[in-house]
């Protein structure tokens, strides 16, 4: 039995030759990658950034960590602005991003004694203030729109029969799950990371536990709304004895029945998509 660390040959973990020139600075990037960086989404997105600097030192013939000088991070964080070198340059932000993922991993390579210098240290991003947040905000007509817009019977009826209502499990999910956003402000990530016991009764009102970054918890008082539809989605998708299972779960299939795997970031964009299409054929408001 072997206790040598493999690294996965998969595309998405695999790191750049750059930054691997010998296998103790192997070692120590995957190190960074799995031990300082928590969050699935950031470290992601740090990844790209490593490997898209690589890629830029390829082509201008930067092989080895210890050719990369401050002058070469700074053009790199340059031509990601260049309006000639991309259809769309890169937003003030995500230079940033890109610039702290480099100077973090370089910070990482130089305590493990990889390299001598951070060559990412003494360069400057692009200015970005913000003084007013993009993000829409919907206003209670047009939350209520959205909300009663979301089908949550089916008729099951077949030819000749009479009609017969049933509870259909993914709008009532869908409601719910947009309903917390809507009451309570919260990040899609918090509200798809909740469990069934994250939404509990306390003092004769429903409260709901959100999971924000950094291991911190909010909990946060239900609109009476909210408490019908989260209170309808569970006893419909029968999940109240699951305390410690996903609240929201993915659907399998065109079954409408769920699963006991929580959704994911992509399966909200999805659930979104197809009311939105439908707005925009209505001619109503794309942000509702």
């Amino acid at each position: 039995m072997t206790t040598e660390l493999i690294p996965s040959h998969a595309p998405a973990v695999l790191p750049a030759p750059l930054f691997t020139p010998t296998r103790k600075a192997a070692k120590r990037f995957l190190e960074f990658f799995t031990t300082q960086i928590n969050n699935d989404h950031t470290r992601k997105a740090y990844m790209n950034a490593t490997r898209r600097f690589a890629t830029w030192c390829e082509s201008r013939g930067i092989r080895e960590l210890a050719g990369v000088d401050p002058y070469h991070v700074a053009a790199f964080i340059k031509d990601l602005q260049n309006k000639n070198l991309h259809e769309k340059p890169f937003s003030p932000p995500t230079v940033k991003q890109h610039l702290a993922a480099l100077r973090m991993l370089f910070d990482w390579l130089v305590i493990g004694h990889v390299i001598d210098v951070n060559p990412a240290h003494a360069v400057r991003g692009p200015k970005y203030v913000v003084k007013k947040g993009k993000t829409p905000v919907l206003t209670a007509e047009e939350a209520r729109e959205l909300l009663d817009s979301i089908p949550i019977e089916r008729n099951t009826a077949r030819d000749g029969q009479p009609e017969h209502s049933e509870p259909l499990l993914v709008g009532l999910r869908d409601r719910a799950l947009i309903a917390v956003m809507v009451y309570s402000f919260a990040r899609i990530n918090a509200v798809l990371d909740m469990k069934v016991c994250d939404y509990f009764v306390q003092g004769r009102r429903g409260w709901v536990r959100l999971h924000e970054k950094g291991g911190k918890e909010h909990e946060v008082p239900c609109h009476h709304n909210l408490e019908l539809y989260l209170d309808e989605y569970i006893a419909a998708a029968g999940i109240a004895g699951d305390a410690d299972g996903p609240l929201f779960r993915t659907a399998a299939g065109k079954t409408g029945e769920l699963t006991g795997n929580p959704m994911w970031q992509q399966d909200a964009y999805r659930m979104d998509s197809a009311p939105r299409r439908s707005r925009r054929h209505q001619d109503q408001d794309p942000r509702i």
